[in-house]
Protein backbone atom coordinates (compact mmCIF):
# COMPACT_ATOMS: atom_id res chain seq x y z
CA UNK A 1 0.00 0.00 0.00
CA UNK A 2 2.95 2.59 1.15
CA UNK A 3 4.67 1.54 -2.18
CA UNK A 4 1.62 2.28 -4.43
CA UNK A 5 0.83 5.83 -2.83
CA UNK A 6 5.02 6.54 -3.53
CA UNK A 7 4.73 5.43 -6.97
CA UNK A 8 1.44 7.60 -7.51
CA UNK A 9 3.07 11.03 -6.26
CA UNK A 10 6.28 10.28 -7.78
CA UNK A 11 4.00 9.77 -10.86
CA UNK A 12 2.45 13.24 -10.05
CA UNK A 13 5.52 14.87 -9.33
CA UNK A 14 7.39 13.87 -12.20
CA UNK A 15 4.14 14.99 -14.15
CA UNK A 16 4.19 18.29 -12.99
CA UNK A 17 8.11 18.69 -13.53
CA UNK A 18 7.93 17.63 -17.19
CA UNK A 19 4.98 20.14 -17.59
CA UNK A 20 7.08 22.94 -16.10
CA UNK A 21 10.03 22.47 -17.74
CA UNK A 22 8.13 22.18 -21.04
CA UNK A 23 6.88 25.80 -20.30
CA UNK A 24 10.23 27.42 -19.48
CA UNK A 25 12.02 25.27 -22.31
CA UNK A 26 9.51 26.40 -24.93
CA UNK A 27 9.95 30.18 -23.46
CA UNK A 28 13.94 29.83 -23.69
CA UNK A 29 13.17 28.50 -27.38
CA UNK A 30 11.14 31.67 -28.13
CA UNK A 31 14.08 33.85 -26.41
CA UNK A 32 16.65 33.07 -28.22
CA UNK A 33 14.67 32.27 -31.61
CA UNK A 34 14.39 35.99 -31.49
CA UNK A 35 18.21 36.63 -30.63
CA UNK A 36 18.96 34.75 -33.62
CA UNK A 37 16.66 36.47 -35.24
CA UNK A 38 18.16 39.91 -34.46
CA UNK A 39 21.68 38.69 -35.06
CA UNK A 40 20.86 37.91 -38.44
CA UNK A 41 18.81 41.09 -38.86
CA UNK A 42 21.86 43.08 -38.17
CA UNK A 43 24.61 40.62 -39.46
CA UNK A 44 22.96 40.31 -43.99
CA UNK A 45 19.63 42.20 -43.41
CA UNK A 46 20.36 45.39 -42.41
CA UNK A 47 23.71 45.16 -43.98
CA UNK A 48 21.95 44.50 -47.83
CA UNK A 49 19.53 47.93 -47.14
CA UNK A 50 22.65 50.07 -46.01
CA UNK A 51 24.58 48.62 -49.30
CA UNK A 52 21.38 49.52 -50.84
CA UNK A 53 20.47 53.18 -49.68
CA UNK A 54 24.54 54.09 -49.73
CA UNK A 55 24.07 53.87 -53.78
CA UNK A 56 21.09 56.38 -53.59
CA UNK A 57 21.79 60.55 -54.47
CA UNK A 58 21.15 61.37 -51.01
CA UNK A 59 22.63 60.35 -47.81
CA UNK A 60 18.89 60.95 -45.67
CA UNK A 61 17.56 57.40 -46.10
CA UNK A 62 21.68 56.28 -45.14
CA UNK A 63 21.23 58.60 -41.87
CA UNK A 64 17.91 57.24 -40.98
CA UNK A 65 19.25 53.24 -40.65
CA UNK A 66 22.26 54.53 -38.63
CA UNK A 67 19.99 56.18 -36.01
CA UNK A 68 17.40 53.32 -35.79
CA UNK A 69 20.30 50.41 -36.00
CA UNK A 70 20.95 49.91 -32.38
CA UNK A 71 16.94 50.86 -31.53
CA UNK A 72 16.57 47.80 -33.79
CA UNK A 73 18.73 45.73 -32.40
CA UNK A 74 16.72 45.96 -29.18
CA UNK A 75 13.46 45.67 -30.19
CA UNK A 76 14.15 42.13 -31.24
CA UNK A 77 15.21 41.54 -27.87
CA UNK A 78 11.94 43.27 -26.54
CA UNK A 79 9.32 41.01 -29.05
CA UNK A 80 11.43 38.31 -27.93
CA UNK A 81 10.69 38.71 -24.13
CA UNK A 82 6.63 39.63 -24.96
CA UNK A 83 6.25 36.57 -26.78
CA UNK A 84 8.23 34.52 -24.21
CA UNK A 85 6.23 35.91 -21.42
CA UNK A 86 3.12 35.36 -23.54
CA UNK A 87 3.70 32.00 -23.61
CA UNK A 88 3.88 31.60 -19.82
CA UNK A 89 0.42 30.61 -18.04
CA UNK A 90 0.01 34.43 -16.43
CA UNK A 91 -2.58 36.05 -14.85
CA UNK A 92 -4.83 38.88 -16.36
CA UNK A 93 -3.19 41.93 -14.43
CA UNK A 94 0.50 40.00 -15.37
CA UNK A 95 -0.55 40.12 -19.06
CA UNK A 96 -1.70 43.64 -18.99
CA UNK A 97 1.92 44.42 -17.27
CA UNK A 98 3.67 42.62 -19.79
CA UNK A 99 1.32 44.52 -22.67
CA UNK A 100 2.57 48.21 -21.07
CA UNK A 101 5.75 47.15 -20.76
CA UNK A 102 6.44 46.25 -24.44
CA UNK A 103 4.49 49.22 -25.71
CA UNK A 104 6.61 51.26 -23.19
CA UNK A 105 9.68 49.72 -24.53
CA UNK A 106 9.02 50.26 -28.21
CA UNK A 107 7.82 53.72 -27.25
CA UNK A 108 11.28 54.21 -26.24
CA UNK A 109 13.10 52.91 -28.77
CA UNK A 110 11.36 55.17 -31.13
CA UNK A 111 12.46 58.44 -29.30
CA UNK A 112 15.96 56.74 -28.92
CA UNK A 113 16.25 56.36 -32.89
CA UNK A 114 14.57 60.13 -33.53
CA UNK A 115 17.09 61.34 -30.60
CA UNK A 116 20.11 59.44 -32.47
CA UNK A 117 19.25 61.20 -36.18
CA UNK A 118 18.80 64.70 -34.37
CA UNK A 119 22.40 64.09 -33.29
CA UNK A 120 23.47 63.79 -36.56
CA UNK A 121 21.42 67.21 -37.99
CA UNK A 122 23.91 68.44 -39.80
CA UNK A 123 23.42 66.50 -42.82
CA UNK A 124 20.07 65.93 -42.18
CA UNK A 125 19.17 69.51 -42.10
CA UNK A 126 21.17 70.62 -45.37
CA UNK A 127 19.40 67.63 -47.21
CA UNK A 128 16.25 69.41 -46.30
CA UNK A 129 17.64 72.32 -47.26
CA UNK A 130 18.29 71.15 -50.89
CA UNK A 131 15.14 69.63 -51.39
CA UNK A 132 12.92 72.55 -50.16
CA UNK A 133 15.37 75.52 -51.27
CA UNK A 134 15.96 77.26 -48.65
CA UNK A 135 19.01 78.27 -47.00
CA UNK A 136 19.77 77.88 -43.22
CA UNK A 137 22.34 79.29 -41.70
CA UNK A 138 24.82 76.88 -40.16
CA UNK A 139 24.76 78.40 -36.70
CA UNK A 140 20.83 77.32 -36.38
CA UNK A 141 21.47 74.22 -36.88
CA UNK A 142 23.12 73.12 -33.19
CA UNK A 143 20.20 75.16 -32.05
CA UNK A 144 17.21 73.19 -34.00
CA UNK A 145 18.96 70.02 -33.27
CA UNK A 146 19.73 70.37 -29.56
CA UNK A 147 15.42 71.90 -29.25
CA UNK A 148 14.58 68.71 -31.26
CA UNK A 149 16.49 66.43 -28.48
CA UNK A 150 14.91 67.92 -25.89
CA UNK A 151 11.07 67.93 -27.50
CA UNK A 152 11.79 64.32 -28.07
CA UNK A 153 12.40 63.38 -24.67
CA UNK A 154 9.36 65.22 -23.55
CA UNK A 155 7.35 63.79 -26.15
CA UNK A 156 8.67 60.27 -25.17
CA UNK A 157 8.67 60.60 -21.21
CA UNK A 158 4.67 62.17 -21.42
CA UNK A 159 3.30 58.96 -23.82
CA UNK A 160 5.06 56.65 -21.22
CA UNK A 161 3.39 57.86 -18.96
CA UNK A 162 0.47 58.18 -20.45
CA UNK A 163 0.85 54.66 -21.49
CA UNK A 164 1.16 54.03 -17.44
CA UNK A 165 -2.15 56.02 -16.86
CA UNK A 166 -0.31 58.83 -14.95
CA UNK A 167 -2.23 62.10 -15.25
CA UNK A 168 0.35 64.35 -16.79
CA UNK A 169 -1.36 67.44 -16.37
CA UNK A 170 -0.41 68.12 -12.65
CA UNK A 171 3.51 67.38 -13.88
CA UNK A 172 3.32 69.95 -16.23
CA UNK A 173 1.32 72.69 -13.85
CA UNK A 174 4.47 71.63 -11.96
CA UNK A 175 6.97 72.24 -14.02
CA UNK A 176 4.88 75.80 -15.09
CA UNK A 177 5.67 77.07 -11.70
CA UNK A 178 8.89 75.19 -10.98
CA UNK A 179 10.28 76.74 -14.16
CA UNK A 180 9.07 80.28 -13.02
CA UNK A 181 11.00 80.09 -9.72
CA UNK A 182 13.73 78.46 -11.34
CA UNK A 183 13.80 81.14 -13.87
CA UNK A 184 13.98 83.77 -10.74
CA UNK A 185 16.78 82.38 -8.87
CA UNK A 186 18.66 81.71 -12.16
CA UNK A 187 18.25 84.88 -13.55
CA UNK A 188 21.74 84.91 -15.15
CA UNK A 189 21.50 81.17 -16.99
CA UNK A 190 17.80 83.00 -18.51
CA UNK A 191 20.12 85.83 -19.39
CA UNK A 192 22.31 83.91 -21.33
CA UNK A 193 19.73 81.49 -23.07
CA UNK A 194 18.08 84.48 -24.48
CA UNK A 195 21.46 85.85 -25.40
CA UNK A 196 22.30 82.99 -27.56
CA UNK A 197 18.55 83.67 -29.12
CA UNK A 198 19.77 87.33 -29.61
CA UNK A 199 22.58 86.01 -31.91
CA UNK A 200 20.51 83.28 -33.63
CA UNK A 201 18.26 85.99 -34.82
CA UNK A 202 20.54 89.07 -35.27
CA UNK A 203 23.47 86.80 -36.91
CA UNK A 204 26.20 88.94 -35.97
CA UNK A 205 28.56 85.95 -36.69
CA UNK A 206 28.51 81.98 -37.67
CA UNK A 207 30.30 78.79 -36.98
CA UNK A 208 34.06 79.50 -38.33
CA UNK A 209 33.92 82.66 -38.47
CA UNK A 210 37.07 84.96 -37.33
CA UNK A 211 35.11 87.78 -34.89
CA UNK A 212 36.98 89.82 -32.30
CA UNK A 213 35.59 91.90 -28.90
CA UNK A 214 37.07 93.49 -26.46
CA UNK A 215 37.78 90.62 -24.28
CA UNK A 216 38.52 88.14 -27.03
CA UNK A 217 39.23 86.93 -30.39
CA UNK A 218 39.37 83.69 -32.49
CA UNK A 219 37.10 81.61 -34.26
CA UNK A 220 33.75 80.75 -33.60
CA UNK A 221 33.96 76.66 -32.89
CA UNK A 222 30.27 76.25 -31.29
CA UNK A 223 27.10 78.17 -29.89
CA UNK A 224 24.66 76.76 -27.39
CA UNK A 225 21.90 77.66 -24.95
CA UNK A 226 24.53 79.14 -22.17
CA UNK A 227 27.68 80.16 -24.12
CA UNK A 228 29.52 80.37 -27.36
CA UNK A 229 32.86 78.67 -27.64
CA UNK A 230 35.71 80.49 -29.15
CA UNK A 231 38.83 79.13 -30.48
CA UNK A 232 42.10 81.89 -29.97
CA UNK A 233 44.72 82.03 -32.84
CA UNK A 234 47.15 80.55 -29.73
CA UNK A 235 44.56 77.70 -30.16
CA UNK A 236 42.87 78.33 -26.29
CA UNK A 237 39.51 77.76 -26.00
CA UNK A 238 37.78 80.33 -24.77
CA UNK A 239 33.72 79.94 -23.21
CA UNK A 240 31.65 83.07 -23.64
CA UNK A 241 28.66 83.47 -21.56
CA UNK A 242 25.68 84.89 -24.21
CA UNK A 243 25.07 87.35 -22.12
CA UNK A 244 28.20 88.81 -22.25
CA UNK A 245 28.80 88.31 -25.97
CA UNK A 246 26.06 90.29 -26.90
CA UNK A 247 26.41 92.91 -24.63
CA UNK A 248 29.81 93.97 -26.28
CA UNK A 249 30.75 95.44 -29.95
CA UNK A 250 31.46 92.83 -32.07
CA UNK A 251 33.70 92.76 -35.09
CA UNK A 252 33.75 89.76 -38.03
CA UNK A 253 36.29 89.95 -39.81
CA UNK A 254 35.08 86.74 -41.69
CA UNK A 255 32.59 89.35 -43.60
CA UNK A 256 35.18 91.67 -45.05
CA UNK A 257 34.87 91.97 -48.69
CA UNK A 258 38.54 92.52 -48.73
CA UNK A 259 41.16 93.46 -46.50
CA UNK A 260 43.09 96.92 -46.41
CA UNK A 261 46.94 97.53 -46.86
CA UNK A 262 48.51 100.82 -46.27
CA UNK A 263 51.96 102.29 -45.57
CA UNK A 264 53.94 105.18 -45.75
CA UNK A 265 56.96 104.63 -48.03
CA UNK A 266 59.93 107.36 -47.30
CA UNK A 267 62.47 108.14 -50.13
CA UNK A 268 65.62 110.48 -49.60
CA UNK A 269 65.60 114.19 -49.87
CA UNK A 270 68.19 114.21 -51.94
CA UNK A 271 65.89 112.01 -54.64
CA UNK A 272 65.11 114.77 -57.81
CA UNK A 273 61.46 115.79 -58.07
CA UNK A 274 60.94 113.94 -61.55
CA UNK A 275 62.34 111.05 -60.25
CA UNK A 276 59.97 110.65 -57.03
CA UNK A 277 56.79 111.56 -59.49
CA UNK A 278 58.15 108.79 -61.68
CA UNK A 279 58.16 106.36 -58.83
CA UNK A 280 54.88 107.55 -57.57
CA UNK A 281 53.49 106.95 -61.25
CA UNK A 282 54.83 103.56 -61.50
CA UNK A 283 53.82 102.23 -58.04
CA UNK A 284 50.48 103.33 -58.81
CA UNK A 285 50.45 101.21 -62.25
CA UNK A 286 51.53 98.27 -60.40
CA UNK A 287 48.45 98.27 -57.92
CA UNK A 288 46.36 99.00 -61.10
CA UNK A 289 47.73 96.11 -63.26
CA UNK A 290 47.99 94.04 -60.06
CA UNK A 291 45.94 90.91 -60.21
CA UNK A 292 45.22 90.59 -56.94
CA UNK A 293 44.39 94.23 -55.90
CA UNK A 294 40.94 95.30 -55.13
CA UNK A 295 40.18 98.48 -58.23
CA UNK A 296 37.42 100.29 -56.47
CA UNK A 297 40.09 101.75 -54.08
CA UNK A 298 43.97 102.31 -54.82
CA UNK A 299 45.74 105.97 -53.35
CA UNK A 300 49.67 106.45 -53.93
CA UNK A 301 50.51 110.05 -53.48
CA UNK A 302 53.40 111.98 -52.68
CA UNK A 303 52.08 112.65 -49.16
CA UNK A 304 54.27 115.06 -47.10
CA UNK A 305 58.06 116.45 -46.45
CA UNK A 306 58.68 114.56 -43.27
CA UNK A 307 61.58 115.05 -40.86
CA UNK A 308 63.92 112.87 -42.44
CA UNK A 309 62.20 111.70 -45.78
CA UNK A 310 60.41 112.40 -48.73
CA UNK A 311 56.79 110.77 -48.06
CA UNK A 312 54.73 108.69 -50.31
CA UNK A 313 51.19 107.42 -49.13
CA UNK A 314 49.72 104.07 -50.33
CA UNK A 315 46.20 102.75 -49.36
CA UNK A 316 44.85 99.96 -51.19
CA UNK A 317 42.86 97.07 -50.51
CA UNK A 318 43.42 93.00 -51.25
CA UNK A 319 40.92 90.86 -53.55
CA UNK A 320 41.30 87.96 -50.99
CA UNK A 321 40.66 88.28 -46.87
CA UNK A 322 42.77 85.23 -45.91
CA UNK A 323 45.23 85.89 -43.46
CA UNK A 324 47.99 84.10 -45.17
CA UNK A 325 46.84 85.45 -48.93
CA UNK A 326 46.87 88.86 -47.62
CA UNK A 327 50.37 88.38 -46.63
CA UNK A 328 51.72 87.45 -49.76
CA UNK A 329 50.26 89.86 -51.78
CA UNK A 330 51.46 92.38 -49.68
CA UNK A 331 54.92 90.04 -49.72
CA UNK A 332 54.55 90.00 -53.61
CA UNK A 333 53.85 94.04 -53.82
CA UNK A 334 56.59 94.87 -51.50
CA UNK A 335 59.02 92.96 -53.60
CA UNK A 336 57.89 94.81 -56.92
CA UNK A 337 58.00 98.27 -55.29
CA UNK A 338 61.37 97.32 -54.24
CA UNK A 339 62.53 96.60 -57.91
CA UNK A 340 60.87 99.97 -58.87
CA UNK A 341 63.11 101.82 -56.49
CA UNK A 342 66.34 100.03 -57.88
CA UNK A 343 65.08 100.55 -61.33
CA UNK A 344 65.07 104.24 -60.75
CA UNK A 345 67.77 104.59 -58.36
CA UNK A 346 65.97 105.85 -55.50
CA UNK A 347 67.26 104.84 -52.25
CA UNK A 348 64.66 104.53 -49.19
CA UNK A 349 65.01 107.31 -46.21
CA UNK A 350 66.15 106.16 -42.92
CA UNK A 351 65.95 108.21 -39.85
CA UNK A 352 68.94 110.61 -39.51
CA UNK A 353 69.57 114.37 -38.19
CA UNK A 354 71.55 117.07 -38.95
CA UNK A 355 73.34 119.24 -36.48
CA UNK A 356 75.23 122.38 -37.37
CA UNK A 357 78.26 123.81 -35.17
CA UNK A 358 79.34 126.92 -35.35
CA UNK A 359 83.23 127.81 -35.12
CA UNK A 360 84.37 131.16 -36.09
CA UNK A 361 83.50 132.29 -39.22
CA UNK A 362 82.40 129.18 -40.49
CA UNK A 363 79.92 126.26 -39.33
CA UNK A 364 80.38 122.82 -39.55
CA UNK A 365 77.83 120.40 -40.72
CA UNK A 366 77.88 117.14 -38.69
CA UNK A 367 75.01 113.87 -39.55
CA UNK A 368 74.31 112.13 -37.29
CA UNK A 369 72.15 109.01 -38.21
CA UNK A 370 69.86 107.44 -35.48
Amino acid sequence: MLESLMDFGLGIINGISFEILWVFGTTLLILLFFLLLRKLFVRYVFKIILNITSKTETDLDEKLLTAFERPLRVFFVVLGIYFALNYLPLAVQQDILVSRFCRSAIIILMGWGFYNLMGACSNFFENIQERLNFNLDKILIPFISKIARFLIVIFTVSIVAQEWEYNIDGLITGLGLGGLAFALAAKDTVGNIFGGVVIITDKPFSLGDWIETPSVEGVVEDINFRSTRIRTFAHALIIVPNSSLVNEPITNWSRMGKRRITFNLGVTYTTPKDKLKKVVDNIRDLLNNHPEVNKETIFVNFDKFNDSSLDIFLYFFSDSTNWGKWLLVKEDINFKIMGILEQEGVSVAFPSRSIYIENGEHAENLTNCD
